[in-house]
Formats: C-alpha cells, structure tokens, sequence
C-alpha cells in the first residue's frame, strides 16, 4: 500500500494506515445513532455497498455526501499485470473537516470477485477508522499489524519468468440463433498481449469476429449477410518524462462492410500531459499528435476510381478527464485530414459529464459530434436494400450527432445501514 497523507492527517491516523483495525467480537452490529455519518462514492462494480455495510456496521451510512461527516471517494484503474489499483481519499466534514488523506490498494490479477471484494471493505475499514476513534471507545477496537510480511516480499520481489507481459484470450459474444426461416451466427475472439513497465508499454492484439445472418424467403431468393472484420492492433509506447511520451502504432484490418480487403497503418505518435502523469487517475489533460501511413487495398473500386492507394494522414487529439467528488467529465477534440488532399478531412468532438447538482441531484450529458468528409473506401455505385438493412455496406454521410441526457433524484431516509439481500 501506497500512503499519500495530506498535513492535516494527525500522527494517530498516519500510524493506523499501517494497521488494520476490526471491532472487538462483543461490539454490537447495529449502534442506535451511529457517531460518524459515511457516504462511499464508489463504482457499484467496484464496491459491494451490502457487504461492506454488513461489515462495517459502526457507523451511519448516508444517501448524500451533503449529508457526510466523511466522504469516501474510491476509483480505480488496470495495472501493468492486469491486476486493479484502487486509490482512496477520505475527506472529512464539518467536526471532521482537517482530516483528509489518500491511500492505494492493489488487487492480484488472479484475485477472485470475494477477495477483492474483501480487500477494498478492509481498506475502507482502515481508512475509517481515524474517525471512528474519535466518537468510538478505542477498547473496541483490536489491531493487527501486517507491515513487516509487506515490507519483506517487497524487497525481495518473486522472480517473473514471463517478464512483465500478460496475455489474456478471450472468445466472447458467441451467438446461435436458429429459427425456421432464419439462422444468425456471430463470434468474437482474439489474444491481448501486454507488458508495461515504468518506461515502456506495449500491446500485441490480434482480433477475429464474423457475423452470419440467412433469411430464408418463399418463392424468392434467400437473403444472406456474411461480414468479416479481422485485424491486428500493436503499439510501442516510451516514457520519456513525467510530462512526454512517444511511440509508434501499428494496424491491420480487413473488413468487407467498409470495402477494405486490406488496410495497414504505421503511426509515430507523441503524447504530452499538461499535468504528470502521477497525477492522471484523477484528473489528465493530454495531447496526442499522429502521422498516419497508410496502405488501402479495396475489395471494390472506390467512388474516387481506386483499388488501392498509400495515403498520408496526420491527427491531433486533445482530450480532458476528470474524476472527482462532485462528478466526472471527459471531453475531447479530434481533427484529421490527408496530406495529398486537405479536403479530405474529418473533426470529431466527444464528451461525457455526470455532475452532482445538489442534495440528491444528478445529471449526465452525453454527447459526439462527427463532420465526416474522409469516406475514401466507399465502394462506387448504388447499395442495395437489403445492404442497407443488414449493415453490409458503408453509406455516405457528412455527419453523424448522438446525444443523451439522464436526471437521477433520491429522496428520503439518509440513513443507508439496512442490508437485506433477499431476492439479490
């Protein structure tokens, strides 16, 4: 475990992050008016809110953070390894206000859902407990103290025969529907191929899906929809600072519904985060600049008069992302365009916003915009109906808008300490 406090922890907290601290057997599971009121800001899928009420049952648990002597805010990334960090901060209210700090938890990558499940309530427990001592008697609580196992695997790390790369193979999405008139078949599978370390982050990710669809019509001809879209992803990645990063990616795909019998693409790349990178699980503001090479191989010749081409792209990216207690926003910027044509051109916007409006109040906007001006692959003439309704061929367009909202509003009890898992 990682231990970054702030100042204003005091030295009784700064030495109980070394411990791990539970109630004593006889202390009772329910309190009456529980001293410290705790509202959890974690990811349902990261944090199983009824185990650890069940678990931690001496203090109140509250449905606002309005409403919170402390505000407990969980998030959560991929390690190197495939394993889970988890970064906690407590932030103290009120009589609590000067009480603030942050601590990692990591996660195995063979950890199963209970032993992560364990690990997170045990660091919140942890994390809780300098303000449970302050309105708990402290003979209720027992320690046991783990540091010096920590400390000694952590100099003596276990040899790693595999170097740093994880490779995990996945076969998902497998589907078989068999009707009498109509049969559907789709497949995904493929191999992720990972090793990251301080310096270097590289990815080998070959891919394969199909999708199959037979509609069988009286008296006329069957309908049939066979898609392909197979492909390679790789990149090589270099830290080159707390600030830099350069790199190269490497694509191949081969997709009949957007006419690419083959596409490579070569792209050096360089990325520079306004802010360290040790900064970016809460909160990043990046640049990405690509020169794209491109070679295109086109099962059918294009609108253009081509069956093949090489083609010179350049890309720039600028993307924020932040993750704090009041909500999450991403957003970004996107603009391409061919060197041998500049009208041949694409810009995208992005964005996410989830924002906590007030006691209870939340709203999320969603949103992309897309002016589509690079449709080089089009296959020349008309497409047909029933291209159009199985998605077989790509169609032209000079824009493409998605948009969504979403209120959510809680009301009543703010306490949150019942569990009762009946029909989970």
């Amino acid at each position: 475990m990682l231990l970054r406090s702030t100042p204003s922890l005091p030295p009784l907290a700064g030495l109980l992050l070394l411990c791990s601290l539970v109630p004593r057997a006889g202390w009772a599971q329910e309190p009456a008016t529980p001293g410290v009121r705790v509202f959890l800001d974690c990811d349902a899928e990261a944090c199983d809110f009824d185990y650890v009420r069940q678990e931690i049952p001496y203090v109140g648990y509250v449905r606002d953070p309005q409403q919170a002597d402390v505000h407990v805010f969980i998030t959560e990334q991929q390690t190197g390894g495939n394993g889970r960090q988890y970064q906690l901060t407590f932030m103290g209210r009120a009589a609590y206000e000067s009480v603030e700090y942050t601590f990692e938890r990591f996660t195995h990558p063979d950890a199963t859902d209970a032993e992560e499940r364990s690990a997170i309530t045990e660091a919140i427990r942890l994390g809780l407990t300098p303000y449970a001592l302050q309105t708990l008697p402290p003979e209720d609580f027992g320690v046991t103290y783990v540091g010096a196992m920590q400390d000694a695997s952590a100099q003596q790390p276990p040899d790693d025969r595999w170097r740093n790369w994880v490779f995990t193979a996945y076969v998902g999405a497998i589907e078989l529907d068999l009707e009498s008139n109509r049969q559907v078949f789709d497949s995904r599978w493929g191999l992720f191929a990972d090793h990251v370390t301080e310096e270097w982050k590289l990815r080998i990710r070959p891919y394969f899906n199909y999708d199959y669809v037979r509609i069988e019509r009286e008296g006329r001809p069957d309908v049939t929809s066979d898609i392909t879209r197979h492909g390679l992803e790789s990149y090589a990645l270099r830290s080159l600072g707390p600030h830099w990063s350069a790199g190269v990616f490497g694509d191949y795909v081969t997709r009949n519904d957007e006419n690419l019998r083959h596409r490579g693409i070569l792209s050096p790349s360089v990325e520079y985060s306004v802010l360290p990178y040790a900064e970016a699980t809460r909160r990043a503001f990046t640049f990405v600049y690509q020169l794209n090479v491109i070679y295109a191989d086109y099962f059918e010749r294009t609108i253009f008069g081509k069956t093949d081409e090489w083609l010179v792209q350049q890309q720039l990216t600028a993307s924020v992302a932040v993750q704090q207690p009041w909500g999450e926003v991403f957003a970004g910027l996107e603009g391409s365009h061919f060197l041998q044509d500049f009208s041949k051109r694409r810009a995208e916007f992005f964005s996410f916003l989830s924002v906590r409006l007030f006691e209870g109040l939340s709203v999320r906007f969603e949103g992309s915009f897309d002016m589509i001006q690079d449709q080089i692959a089009l296959p020349s003439g008309d497409a047909t109906l029933e291209e159009i309704l199985l998605q077989q061929r790509e169609l032209a367009t000079d824009f493409e808008l998605s948009l969504g909202i979403a209120l959510t509003y809680r009301f009543g009890s703010e306490f949150a300490n019942i569990v009762n898992t009946r029909f989970d």
